[in-house]
């Protein structure tokens, strides 16, 4: 029988199903459902904040940026589906979360700022968006100048950039209110971080799977008991609400707001292709220019669509990597169920209630381990490239440093056009752009290199000849200068210019 053609469906003592592929891993529905919540919360806050931000811009009063949010969290689900079960030519099949993209946030402030009101932004969003779908081919060809050195480099700089989110949900998230950076709400994000850890150590894999979401439900218990968080306001508003088509007004399409918001489709793209490539090297799994073409498709199609239900572009969110690198789960299944609360959560406002109360404290300490990991997968993944003889360190080091600057300095480009500006704010688009033009400088456009192009990289080789090492006995040790033996005698060494007589 060939093998090839047998690839049956394999369960393993834990209930999980497995097809080939790390991604087609299915668990027992429970399982699934349980981490697929976890996905949910660990993307809640990021997700809920730009609907709150734009709302604010606009002048809505609390009950309209209520219907914001509940549309957001409908439509991210809906494109989460796309993206992780996908349809032909639509959905990257990887355990990617999708939600609205922070990229666009400071835009559609300046486009509401500007005059052009609300029903501008969703006319620029699906404008951009369908000018983005088209370009998606250019993009997914780009896979060949992702290697190691970029896509390690991308990842490192993902984690980094998350970790001042972290911090401030760790502080308390409204930088306004009185208690922020408080003792206590560092203190609680601390303790979830600590039961974090001490989770993720216990004997059983279940356990420390679900480590991230029991860490959430105990710290948000802890928090309850000390009187930082409130669940009063749960039973007010609409249990059931459909998110009402255009709700508020058709969409206006103004030439600035829609070339402003291509920009950040730009940005969007580059990220997305960023995050894509970060899963695939998390999960183990082939990612070519098919598939990333399809992802960025499926984010292209989900923005596009997604002002109908009064919500903003779509893209991945890159803390949820982070949470497939720390799980191990990587079911894109589980992701897919995510998808699904999400999509209950933007129908069931009351549920998005309960969610909501969860302190944001407790969401920073849990951020911290998660971001961390995804900057430590990135420098697991750049301990696979090859140094010697080549530029890759300063690849790696200009790229990473270029990629810090808005995140060390967040006013840097400020005195910038605008445009400009929009790209650069992003440290991943940053280190992304940086890293893909020096390695095709140096490692591609390879004219004018020498065998040995930088002081940097000769200080990171030591080489010993082996005829040197022919010379030593077991127990010869160097201490200060000078070389022992095993009996603590010292040996003679004579210098290069004697022998040279």
């Amino acid at each position: 029988m060939n093998m090839k053609k047998k690839q049956s469906a394999v369960k393993s003592r834990s209930g999980s199903t497995t097809t080939g592929r790390p991604e087609d891993e299915r668990l027992p529905i429970g399982s699934t459902f349980a981490y697929g919540l976890q996905h949910v919360l660990t993307m809640y806050g990021g997700i809920i904040a730009p609907p709150l931000i734009i709302g604010a811009a606009a002048g809505m009063p609390s009950e309209e940026i209520g219907l914001l949010i509940a549309a957001c969290l409908f439509v991210g689900g809906l494109a989460t589906i796309l993206q992780t079960i996908g349809i032909p030519f639509f959905g990257s099949r990887l355990p990617l979360v999708q939600g609205v993209s922070f990229a666009g946030v400071s835009t559609m402030v300046a486009i509401v700022d500007e005059g052009g009101g609300i029903q501008s932004v969703f006319g620029s969003v699906i404008a951009a968006s369908v000018i983005g779908l088209l370009i998606t081919p250019l993009f997914s060809k780009i896979i060949r100048f992702f290697p190691p050195v970029v896509t390690g480099t991308v990842i490192t700089v993902i984690g980094l950039t998350l970790m001042p989110v972290a911090a401030n949900w760790a502080m308390g998230g409204n930088k306004a209110a009185p208690n922020y950076g408080s003792v206590a709400n560092i203190g609680l994000a601390a303790v979830t971080m600590a039961i974090v850890l001490l989770l993720s150590k216990v004997g059983s894999a279940t356990i420390s799977r679900l480590s991230i979401l029991l860490a959430m439900v105990l710290g948000t218990v802890i928090a309850f008991f000390a009187g930082m968080t409130d669940f009063s306001k749960v039973t007010q508003g609409d249990i059931v609400a459909f998110p009402t088509p255009f709700a508020f007004g058709p969409p206006t399409f103004h030439v600035a707001a829609i070339i402003s918001m291509l920009i950040v489709i730009l940005v969007t793209l580059t990220e997305t292709s960023a995050d894509i490539i970060a899963v695939g090297e998390i999960v183990g799994t082939k990612v070519d220019s098919k598939r990333i073409g399809d992802g960025l498709r499926a984010d292209m199609l989900s923005s596009a669509i997604s002002p109908l239900f009064n919500s903003f572009t779509q893209s991945a969110f890159a803390q949820n990597v982070g949470l497939v690198a720390i799980t191990g789960v990587k079911s894109r299944f589980v992701v897919s169920a995510g998808g699904l609360i999400l999509v209950i959560l933007g129908l069931l406002p009351v549920l998005g209630r309960v969610v909501a109360a969860v302190p944001t404290p407790v969401l920073g300490g849990a951020g911290v381990v998660l971001f961390g990991t995804v900057a430590a997968s990135g420098i697991r993944t750049l301990a696979k490239v090859e140094y010697k003889n080549n530029m890759n360190l300063i690849v790696v080091a200009a790229s990473i440093g270029f990629g810090m600057i808005p995140i060390a300095a967040p006013a840097f480009y400020d005195q910038f056009p605008s445009w400009f500006a929009t790209i650069f704010h992003s440290g991943i688009s940053s280190a992304a752009l940086m890293a893909i033009v020096l390695n095709l400088l140096f490692n591609h456009l390879k004219a004018g290199n020498s065998d040995n192009q930088s002081v940097f990289v000769a200080g990171t080789e030591r080489i010993v000849k082996e005829q040197d090492l022919k010379c030593l006995a077991d127990g010869d040790r160097f201490e200060n200068g000078k070389l022992i033996d095993c009996d603590g005698n010292e040996v003679p060494v004579e210098s290069a210019s004697k022998s040279d007589h």
